[in-house]
C-alpha cells in the first residue's frame, strides 16, 4: 500500500483533466475532416472561333484608294442619321429635297451624265453632217515650217489619251474579273457566318444545361463522404474522450485492487489478533509454572551464584497483552463479502464497451445517414430553372430558327448569284462600249452609295453610333427589346467587348435583367442538409464505468470505518515483548549454573529447567513472535492507507458519477462540432460549384467573338471584296468614257496631217476629193 499517495496524485490530476475536458471538446478543430478537396469541373463553354477575313494586299490597292478619295469628294455630307431614322420609322415623312440635298454630289454627277448623253451624240451627229459636206474638218493642211511640230504634238496627245483609254479598259477588265473572283468566296462565307452565329445562339441553352448537370460532382462527393461520416463521428468521439475514460477506468481498477489489499489486511489483522490472544492464553500458565519452579530452585541455600539468575527469574512474565487491542469486528461486519465485484473483469468489459463506440455510432446514425443521402440526391429547385429563366431563352430559340432558315434559304440564291455573276463577266465585257455612260452612272450610283453611306460609316463606327441613338431604329428592330433586356444595349460597346472576347453576360449586361445569384442560391437545399445532420445522435448511456456490485463494494469500504480503527492500540502491544526477558539467555544461564553446582540433584533440576525453557521458546514463543510480526505488518499497512483510501474512494465515486452524467453532454457537443465540421466541408464542395458556375456563366459561356468577327467579315466582304472592285470597275469605265472625247478630238485633228499634201503650183488632184484616204508613208514629203 505504499503506492496509495501516488494513486491519489493521479486522481487529482484526473480531476484537473476532467475539469478541462469540456473546454477541450468545445474548442475541438476540424483536423480529422480537413478542408474540402478541390473538384475538377469539365468546361461547359464550347470553343468558338470564326476566322477573320482580310483582303490580301495587291496592285489594285492604290486604285481602290483613289476611288474612295473620289467618292469622298463626291459625297461630302456626313452620315445622315436623322434621314435614316425617319426613313426607318416614318417613311412617309421623308422629303425628296432632303434626299436630294444629301445626294447632291450624285445629283451633280447625274447632270454631267445627262449632258454627256446629249452633247456627245449631238456633237457626233454634227461632225458627221459637216463631213458629208467636205469643208468641215477635212481641209488639207498646206505644208509649212511648223507643220511637223504640230503633227508631233497632236500624235503625242493622241498616243497619251489612247494609252489612258487602254489602261482604263484593261483595268476595267481586271477589276471586273476581280469582282467575279471575290463573289464566289464571299457568297460561300455567308452560310458559314450564319452557321457560326446560329451556333452561338443555339449552344447557350445546351451550355447552361451542362453547367446545371455538373451539380452531380459535389453531390457524388458528398454522398461518398456520407458513407464514412458515421464511423468518423464515432472515432472522433472515442478519440476525444478516451484519455478521460481510460484514466477513470484505470483509477477504478487501481482502487479495486487497493480495496482488495485493504480488506485482506483487515481480515489478517483480525485473525492474527485472535491467534495471539489464544496463544497468549496457552502461554501464560506455562511461563508462570517455569517462573515459580525457577524461583524455588534458585532460592535454595545450596545454590551457589544464583543471585543474578534469581533476578532474571523474577522477571519471567508475559509482556504484551493482546486482549487489550481494539476490536475490528464492526469494520469486518460492514466489509463482509467485499469485494463482491471483479474489478478487473468489470474494467475490461467497460473498456470493450467504450472501444465499440465507433461501431455503435454507425448503427445509431444509419437511419439519419440514409435520409441525408436522399436530401443530397435532390437537385435544388433554383438550378432546375437556371436555363429556362435565362434572359433571351425564347428569343434565342427564335433567333436560332431564323438564322437556320436564313442559312437554308441563302444557299439557292447564292448559287443563282454565282451563275449570274458568270454572265456578268462575259456580258459586261461585250456590252460596256454601248450605253457606256449609263452603265458607268448606274454602277457608280450603287457602288458609290454603298461605299459612302454604308462602308465609310461602318468603318468609322458611325453606323454603330446611329444604332445606339435612342429612337433611331423602330421597336421591331430594337435589339434590347428583342433580347428581353431591361437596359438599352449599346451596339458599339457590345461590338468592342465582343472583339475583345467578352462573354454575352458582360456584353448584354445580364446582371441587370437576370438575378444569377437567385438561381445559385442553394440555401434551402443546404438548410435541409443541415436539418438532417442535426438529427444525428449517439447514445453513450450504456457506458456505466462502474457496475452496481463494484459501487456497493466501494460504498461499503467508504462506510466501514476502517480509517477510525485505533491502530496505535495495536502498536502499543506490538512494541512490547511477548515475555519480558529473553528465555534463551535465561536457559543458557541456567545451564551454566548447573555445571557450577556441587549439588548433583540441584544441578540436574537446573539443567531440566533450562531444557524446558528452550522447549517453551521453540514451541510457543517463536509462534507468538511470528504472529506479532504479521500483526505489525497489517497494522502499519492499514494505519498508513486507511485514511487515504477513504479519500480515494470518495474521489473516484464522485468522478465516476460526474463523468457518467457528463458523458452524454460531451458526446453531444463533440457530435455537434463534428457535424458542423462535416457540414462546412460539404458546403465547401457546393461553394466550389457555385463559384465555378458564376465564373462559367459570366466569363466563358457564349463568348461573342464570332459576332464581332461576323460584323467585321461582313464589312470586309461587302466593302473590301465586293464594293472596292465594283467601284474600281465603274471608275475605269468612267474615265474611259470621258477620255474618249479628247481621244476622238485628237484623232480627228491628227488625221488632217496625214491627208495628201498638195503642191503650191500643182492643180488639185483626184485625191483632193478623198479627204479621209490615208496614203502610204513613202508618198509623204516632210
Amino acid at each position: 500500500m505504499v503506492r496509495a499517495p501516488g494513486l491519489l496524485a493521479a486522481l487529482l490530476g484526473l480531476g484537473l483533466a476532467l475539469a478541462l475536458a469540456l473546454r477541450r471538446v468545445g474548442a475541438a478543430d476540424c483536423g480529422a475532416l480537413g478542408p474540402a478537396e478541390r473538384l475538377a469541373f469539365a468546361p461547359a463553354a464550347k470553343t468558338r472561333w470564326l476566322a477573320p477575313r482580310v483582303r490580301a494586299p495587291g496592285p489594285l490597292d492604290p486604285l481602290y484608294g483613289t476611288v474612295r478619295r473620289f467618292l469622298s469628294m463626291v459625297q461630302l455630307n456626313p452620315f445622315p442619321a436623322e434621314l435614316i431614322k425617319a426613313l426607318l420609322n416614318e417613311p412617309s415623312s421623308v422629303k425628296a429635297d432632303e434626299v436630294v440635298q444629301y445626294e447632291a454630289g450624285y445629283v451633280v454627277c447625274a447632270v454631267i451624265t445627262g449632258l454627256y448623253l446629249l452633247v456627245v451624240p449631238a456633237a457626233g451627229l454634227c461632225f458627221c453632217c459637216c463631213r458629208c459636206r467636205r469643208p468641215c474638218g477635212g481641209r488639207v493642211k498646206m505644208e509649212h515650217k511648223t507643220m511637223a511640230c504640230e503633227r508631233g504634238t497632236l500624235m503625242a496627245f493622241l498616243l497619251l489619251t489612247t494609252l489612258v483609254l487602254l489602261i482604263g479598259v484593261v483595268t476595267a477588265f481586271v477589276t471586273n474579273q476581280r469582282t467575279h473572283e471575290q463573289m464566289g468566296p464571299s457568297a460561300k462565307a455567308l452560310p458559314e457566318t450564319l452557321l457560326s452565329l446560329r451556333g452561338l445562339v443555339s449552344d447557350v441553352p445546351q451550355e447552361l444545361q451542362a453547367v446545371a448537370q455538373q451539380f452531380s460532382l459535389p453531390q457524388e462527393q458528398v454522398l461518398e463522404e456520407l458513407n464514412g461520416v458515421h464511423g468518423s463521428i464515432g472515432n472522433t468521439i472515442h478519440t476525444q474522450l478516451r484519455s478521460t475514460v481510460y484514466e477513470v477506468l484505470a483509477s477504478v481498477l487501481s482502487l479495486g485492487q487497493a480495496l482488495q489489499v485493504s480488506v485482506d489486511h483487515l481480515r489478517a489483522l483480525n485473525a492474527t489478533s485472535v491467534e495471539l490472544q489464544e496463544g497468549q492464553q496457552a502461554l501464560a500458565p506455562a511461563v508462570q509454572g517455569h517462573r515459580e519452579h525457577l524461583l524455588a530452585l534458585l532460592q535454595e541455600p545450596s545454590c551457589r551464584g544464583c543471585a543474578e539468575a534469581l533476578d532474571r527469574a523474577h522477571a519471567l512474565e508475559l509482556g504484551a497483552d493482546f486482549s487489550q487491542v481494539p476490536s475490528v469486528d464492526e469494520a469486518l461486519h460492514r466489509l463482509k463479502g467485499v469485494p463482491e465485484a471483479s474489478f478487473s473483469s468489470m474494467v475490461q468489459e467497460e473498456n470493450s464497451t467504450f472501444n465499440a463506440l465507433p461501431a455503435l455510432a454507425t448503427l445509431q446514425t444509419a437511419d439519419v445517414i440514409r435520409e441525408l443521402k436522399k436530401v443530397v440526391a435532390q437537385q435544388p429547385r433554383e438550378l432546375r430553372t437556371l436555363v429556362e429563366a435565362f434572359p433571351g431563352w425564347e428569343a434565342a430559340s427564335r433567333w436560332s430558327q431564323a438564322l437556320e432558315e436564313m442559312e437554308q434559304c441563302s444557299r439557292p440564291y447564292l448559287k443563282e448569284v454565282q451563275r449570274y455573276e458568270k454572265y456578268r463577266g462575259v456580258g459586261f465585257s461585250f456590252l460596256f462600249a454601248a450605253p457606256l455612260i449609263l452603265l458607268v452612272f448606274a454602277t457608280f450610283l450603287l457602288g458609290g452609295n454603298v461605299q459612302t453611306l454604308v462602308c465609310r460609316s461602318w468603318e468609322s463606327g458611325e453606323l454603330y453610333e446611329f444604332a445606339d441613338t435612342p429612337g433611331s431604329l423602330p421597336s421591331s428592330m430594337n435589339l434590347s427589346q428583342l433580347l428581353g433586356l431591361k437596359k438599352n444595349l449599346s451596339v458599339l460597346l457590345a461590338y468592342q467587348q465582343c472583339k475583345q472576347g467578352a462573354a454575352l453576360w458582360t456584353v448584354l449586361q445580364l446582371n441587370d435583367s437576370y438575378d444569377l445569384e437567385k438561381h445559385l442560391d442553394i440555401s434551402e437545399y443546404t438548410a435541409k442538409l443541415q436539418q438532417e445532420l442535426h438529427k444525428l445522435k449517439v447514445d453513450v448511456k450504456n457506458l456505466d464505468l462502474l457496475s452496481p456490485a463494484a459501487r456497493q463494494d466501494l460504498e461499503a469500504l467508504q462506510s466501514s470505518g476502517i480509517e477510525s480503527i485505533h491502530y496505535p492500540g495495536f502498536l502499543v502491544e506490538i512494541q512490547k515483548p511477548v515475555v519480558n526477558i529473553s528465555v534463551e539467555k535465561l536457559a543458557q544461564e541456567l545451564e551454566g549454573l548447573a555445571q557450577t553446582q556441587g549439588n548433583t540433584v540441584l544441578a540436574q533440576q537446573l539443567q531440566k529447567e533450562a531444557q524446558g525453557l528452550r522447549n517453551l521458546h521453540q514451541e510457543k514463543l517463536l509462534l507468538q513472535q511470528r504472529l506479532v510480526a504479521k500483526l505489525n505488518l497489517s497494522v502499519h499497512a492499514l494505519a498508513s492507507s486507511a485514511p487515504l483510501l477513504q479519500l480515494e474512494t470518495s474521489d473516484v465515486l464522485d468522478r465516476v458519477t460526474h463523468l457518467k452524467g457528463e458523458l452524454p453532454t460531451w458526446a453531444t457537443r463533440i457530435l455537434k462540432n463534428e457535424t458542423e465540421c462535416f457540414l462546412t466541408r460539404e458546403m465547401g464542395y457546393f461553394s466550389q460549384y457555385v463559384a465555378w458556375v458564376r465564373e462559367e456563366v459570366t466569363q466563358r459561356i457564349a463568348t461573342c467573338q464570332p459576332l464581332s468577327t461576323a460584323l467585321d467579315n461582313g464589312r470586309v466582304i461587302l466593302c473590301d471584296m465586293v464594293a472596292d472592285p465594283w467601284n474600281a470597275f465603274w471608275f475605269c469605265l468612267g474615265w474611259c468614257a470621258f477620255f474618249l472625247i479628247p481621244s476622238v478630238i485628237f484623232a480627228v485633228k491628227t488625221s488632217r496631217y496625214f491627208h495628201p499634201i498638195g503642191k503650191r503650183l500643182s492643180a488639185s488632184s483626184s485625191e483632193d476629193t478623198q479627204p479621209f484616204h490615208i496614203p502610204r508613208v513613202t508618198s509623204l514629203k516632210l
